[in-house]
């Protein structure tokens, strides 16, 4: 089983929903990618997107509330 430190993933983030929905967003796209280049994984597509930002090779961006 896969276990994720949330504190360590929320770590430097104004917003546990940007999280939720950066992780969703990013898992959609390996989900989309692997279904056209036909490869099969083990690996849960959001598992993968939470190692891809536990080891900062995606972040998040979170605008400020004066761009919303």
């Amino acid at each position: 089983m896969h276990k994720v430190d949330v504190d360590e993933l929320f770590q430097g983030k104004q917003s546990k929903y940007a999280l939720v929905v950066g992780v969703s967003k990013r898992a959609r796209e390996i989900t989309q990618k692997m279904e056209e280049e036909g490869v099969v994984s083990d690996d849960k597509p959001v598992l993968i997107a939470i190692d891809e930002i536990k080891n900062h090779e995606m972040s998040i961006f979170e605008p400020d509330d004066d761009e919303l």
